[in-house]
């Protein structure tokens, strides 16, 4: 037995179950390649990304380096976040400029300006539900979900109480307008495209 396997079993003797325990065992799993994996609420889920699901994270990122150096930028990187165990691998967030990890390396949720989901089947009610509340929660300024199955996108704003008080969405094709917030561009989903 190794110390990890002894944390996790010890764990589960106290009912203590942490996210650092939950992602160690997740390590020790035969997760395939390029499968997104990221605990909600205590639960373990997990989606194989798609091309489409790729090229509109990229587009994203591309767009949002005008304003956010490369190291200020993660895709897929685990962030905890509050509430009970959740700890997410967004598809794309962005981070303040006085932004700093923390003693394990970590981006801290306090300084996520941005963060953008492209919707996967198998979890879009992850992205629409628990994770927006808790995006909100954490007082993340921008929350965008991108969903390449119905070809529209929705844009949450003004996180207070936790919950969203700004919300907008439209077809792609039409620019989403993030100049009142400290994203500060527009970014253009013309070139998105649709499952």
């Amino acid at each position: 037995m190794t110390v990890r396997d002894d944390r996790i079993e010890m764990a589960e003797q106290s009912g203590e179950l942490t996210l650092d325990v939950l992602f160690e065992w997740l390590e020790t799993m035969p997760v395939p390649e390029g499968t997104k994996v990221e605990i909600v609420g205590g639960n373990i889920f997990m989606s194989s990304q798609r091309q489409n699901h790729w090229e509109i994270t990229f587009g994203v990122a591309e767009q949002l380096r005008t304003n956010y150096p490369r190291k200020r930028l993660a895709s897929g990187v685990r962030i905890d976040f509050p509430g009970h165990l959740n700890g997410f691998t967004c598809d794309l967030a962005a981070m303040a400029e006085r932004s700093v990890k923390d003693g394990r390396g970590r981006w801290r949720c306090q300084d996520v300006e941005f963060v953008a989901e492209v919707i996967s089947k198998d979890t879009s009610a992850n992205d629409y539900g628990p994770k927006k509340d808790v995006y909100a929660a954490a007082e993340v300024p921008v929350y965008l979900i991108v969903d390449p199955y119905t070809g529209e996108w929705h844009l949450h704003t003004l996180p207070k109480d936790g919950k969203y008080h700004g919300a907008v969405g439209f077809s792609f094709g039409e620019d989403i307008d993030l100049t009142g917030t400290p994203v500060g561009l527009v970014l253009k989903t013309d070139e998105f495209p649709r499952d």
